[in-house]
């Protein structure tokens, strides 16, 4: 059985909003499928009751009932750097734990998607010595790499890329996230994709994460490309 990251070029780029949309479409395909997120940070609390956005998403609009202690493997309070997140609370983010629950869950589930957290070089242990980029190399699962389509999106696309691939991550396609329709955006995209040929999905700018519940990517080469790739290898 095949699993995959969902990673991005930053922090806010709309990665949750993809896993999820992910999960849901696979799920659609009888895929029995669960999102992971290694590393959470930023608990919200709001009339009395507290929760991470990640995982709090991940419950709310799945179709199929998700076991809560699969969905994590930390979660810090402070909303910053693993790294410096732990350091607040005195913690210590062991990786050879995440990479055990990763395989575990890939026992279980035809489908696991792991949710990066912020961009590729984030540090991940307290003394900064391992970065999320190694924990993917480490779990030899390929990507789906989540981008904007607004200024500055070509360079931060096209670093994270050659990162991937000067490291041997299969990169399995792009989501272009938060279009409006401007003609720089589009051209952004095009750009991009002349020196990635790689199947993709462009999501248009939602006012809420609610609105995933309408929409579907089961048309783009992106889908296409994830659904061939599980029927490969399933």
């Amino acid at each position: 059985m095949q699993h995959f990251w969902v990673v991005g070029t930053d922090t806010d780029v709309g990665k949750t909003i993809v896993t999820t949309l992910l999960m849901r479409q696979l799920q659609m395909h009888d895929l029995q499928v669960t999102p992971y997120k290694p590393v959470q940070t930023g608990e919200i609390c709001e009339n009395g009751y507290c929760y991470y956005y990640d995982t709090a998403m991940y419950e709310k609009y799945s179709l199929q009932s998700l076991k809560q202690e699969n969905l994590n493997g930390y979660s810090f309070k402070e909303a910053a750097s693993p790294h410096f997140a732990a350091q607040l609370e005195g913690q210590q983010i062991n990786v050879e734990y995440l990479l055990q629950q990763i395989q575990l869950l890939q026992q279980a589930y035809d489908v696991v998607i792991c949710e990066g957290a912020g961009g590729l070089f984030v540090p991940i242990d307290t003394y900064g010595e391992q970065t999320l980029l190694d924990v993917i190399v480490r779990s030899k699962l390929p990507v789906v790499l989540v981008t904007r389509t607004t200024l500055g999106t070509i360079n931060h696309t096209l670093l994270t890329l050659e990162a991937l691939r000067a490291r041997n991550i299969d990169v399995l396609g792009l989501v272009f996230n938060g279009d409006t329709g401007s003609q720089m955006e589009q051209d952004n995209v095009k750009m991009i994709l002349q020196r990635h040929d790689l199947p993709y999905a462009t999501i248009p700018k939602l006012r809420d994460i609610s609105q995933i519940v309408d929409f579907s990517i089961s048309h783009t080469s992106l889908f296409e490309r994830l659904v061939k790739y599980e029927t490969i290898f399933n």
